[in-house]
């Protein structure tokens, strides 16, 4: 595997393969599915590349440290990063506010919001630059 060189960026090598995972689960599947279909389809592209996920992670809300909500994310991949599968053709506001929530929240640095379009998969990279 090739080893990203960039000092900037957050777990590059990491991104680079969840990204050909998001890339290969649409040239396989097309487009027009679920998100459940996706995110089904996306799991076994992780165990096919051995990368170490979680599904479906519970997280709790906590008011003055007192439990107020509940919640669940898609992925936590290599405990690390969050990723959130989406259908359509952009990136709403609400979606990245949903996702740097996520990593608050979880005291997590990076997400990525697979969206999965007609035209093919596209990857966001959200920072969390507060933790």
């Amino acid at each position: 595997m090739k080893t990203i060189k960039r000092n900037d960026l957050v777990y590059p090598d990491l991104s680079y393969q969840i990204y050909g995972c998001a890339f290969d689960v649409f040239a396989k599947i097309g487009d027009g599915h679920h998100e459940k279909v996706y995110q089904r389809a996306l799991a076994e592209a992780f165990k096919n590349r051995n990368i170490s996920f979680k599904e479906q992670v519970y997280y709790s809300i906590k008011y003055n440290n007192k439990p107020v909500g509940r919640d669940f994310f898609d992925f936590l991949v290599d405990d690390r990063v969050i990723v959130e599968i989406k259908k359509g053709n952009r990136y709403s506001k609400t979606h990245i506010d949903q996702v740097l929530n996520y990593l608050k929240i979880n005291n997590l640095k990076l997400a990525i919001i697979v969206n999965f379009a007609s035209d093919g998969a596209d990857c966001k990279r959200i920072i969390n630059l507060i933790s």
